[in-house]
């Protein structure tokens, strides 16, 4: 879709007028020659770099002070989008009487921020945050050339979401304290996915080796080993089992305090079924051989297995013969 067809859209009113500006008129476009990043006592740093996903690409030029690693100046080439323009040319502005090493910590964030007309209003659509991740990943490119390592040496940890750079420790750690279930709450707690969008599931413009609904199931996977645990462990609260753990639980309790007296008597117990009633736990229990026809198995008996239960696994039970 080009800018012009955007005109008078709805689209177009999530541009903010200084990325609207900049679409057309960039203030640091054009090139640093050898000769004038010579004249400045520079060193001239070209550096290129390609999204994969929407064929943009844009071309940085640093002069930068040998001696102190300051850039003097910061001009680019785009080939893309007017958002890459202007996000490009907030870029190169942003890095001017940086050092290289302060211009590596600049953000794609930081430099959607810096085109922002207001400080809570995003510059740009979410679909195009994408382009200023562009400008993020060609700092890295010209600082690698000027330092002579590899650009990925950069960037210590994994990141799921390159629109938001949210890596993937961050977004354990979140989902983990805050028992996050849905990709929504995982965007309100740390903006990851909501921006393009590729990093929540298969399918968008950018592949993943891992997306979030990856992270929600393989903690949703860490919760269910983790009540399974502490089930077989006695840890486990009974309102937090499963129905398949609480019957399991349950017949432990009965054959370790209960079965043998019954079966001493020439009885014996089943356990039916399990459910919640408000805030009951009601057993459904029916007694075999000589327990069936027993007096007490409404009274006594019926009062001792209760009260086991309710000591053992929740004082919410309530134990119902059939």
């Amino acid at each position: 879709m080009g800018i012009d067809s955007l005109i008078g859209g709805t689209i177009w009113d999530e541009y903010s007028e200084k990325v609207i500006s900049l679409m057309d008129n960039p203030q640091n476009m054009g090139e640093i020659t050898e000769q004038q990043a010579e004249a400045m006592g520079a060193k001239l740093i070209i550096a290129d770099f390609g999204a994969e996903s929407c064929g943009d690409a844009v071309r940085l030029y640093w002069a930068v002070d040998p001696k102190t690693d300051v850039i003097i100046e910061s001009k680019f080439k785009s080939f893309g989008c007017g958002t890459a323009i202007a996000s490009s040319d907030t870029m190169a502005e942003l890095c001017k009487g940086k050092t290289v090493d302060e211009a590596v910590k600049i953000t794609n964030i930081d430099v959607e921020k810096a085109m922002r007309d207001h400080p809570d209003v995003p510059a740009v659509p979410p679909q195009k945050m994408h382009c200023s991740v562009m400008a993020y990943d060609v700092i890295k490119k010209a600082a690698s050339q000027y330092k002579g390592v590899d650009m990925e040496s950069f960037e210590s940890e994994v990141i799921v979401c390159e629109c938001a750079r949210i890596s993937l420790s961050t977004l354990r750690e979140v989902i983990r304290l805050n028992n996050l279930t849905t990709v929504e709450q995982i965007a309100d707690y740390t903006k990851a996915g909501a921006f393009c969008k590729s990093c929540i599931r298969p399918g968008g413009h950018e592949a993943k080796d891992i997306y979030l609904v990856d992270l929600l199931t393989e903690y949703e996977k860490e919760k269910l080993t983790k009540i399974a645990d502490m089930s077989m462990s006695g840890d486990v609260a009974f309102a937090q089992m499963t129905i398949v753990q609480r019957i399991k639980a349950v017949d432990k309790i009965v054959d370790d305090n209960i079965r043998q007296m019954l079966i001493m008597d020439g009885g014996n117990m089943e356990i039916l079924d399990i459910k919640e009633n408000g805030p009951h736990f009601d057993i459904y229990i029916r007694y075999l051989g000589a327990c069936s026809g027993c007096a007490s198995s409404s009274t006594g008996t019926l009062f001792a297995i209760e009260h086991i239960l309710r000591e053992k696994l929740d004082e919410n039970i309530r134990v119902l013969p059939i």
